[in-house]
Formats: structure tokens, sequence, C-alpha cells
């Protein structure tokens, strides 16, 4: 995956409740409020709550597709950025926690 910042988790139960759904990596209180955590499991978390709880389907497509298509794209937060930081910085590519999730937003929105 690159980055715990991309693994989205669902712990179903006996299927008789919603499940509870969030990213592996926690709240990472040492970035809380900088700009620097990478939304995409958060945000891959509530495609998973969309298909799983709900059976709505075409709307967690909608969103996987999306985180997709902003990363084929070149977006990357830092911890997926990697060895080519300076490159995707240099491309004006390297964002933080609210233009990340932002460009998720928009790709839905086409």
């Amino acid at each position: 995956t690159g980055s715990i910042g991309m693994l989205a988790s669902a712990s179903l139960g006996d299927g008789t409740g919603p499940g509870l759904y969030e990213p592996i990596h926690g709240s990472a209180p040492d970035i809380a409020g900088k700009d620097l955590a990478n939304p995409l499991a958060t945000i891959l978390s509530a495609a998973m709550l969309l298909r799983y709880s709900f059976s709505m389907e075409k709307e967690a497509r909608d969103i996987e597709n999306a985180v997709n298509a902003v990363l084929d794209e070149g977006w990357r937060t830092g911890d997926i950025a990697g060895s080519k930081r300076d490159e995707v910085s240099a491309a004006g590519k390297l964002v933080g926690t609210k233009k990340m999730g932002q460009l998720v937003v928009d790709h839905i929105k086409k």
C-alpha cells in the first residue's frame, strides 16, 4: 500500500449491526491540525461503510474510483510521496489533508 495512510478497515461482527469502519492508522495526535495526515484511508473506510452496511455499491465504487483517479493524476501526501517527494513537490502535486480530500470530492462530483 505504500503507507498505513492508505489502509481502510472494517470490523463487521456477526452482521446484525452496522459494523465499525476506520482507517488502521489511528488518530495521529502528533500531526493533528497540521494538514499533514493522509485522508485516503478514512475516505476509503467510508466507501466500505456504504458497500457493506448500506448496500450502496455504486456510491462506494464512485468513491474508490475518485481516490484512484486522484492518485493516477500524481497527487500525493507526504507519506506516499516516497523517494519522489522532491519531484512531486516540484510538480505542485504534494498536498496536505484538506487538498487531498477536496481533490477526491471534486472527482466524485464529475
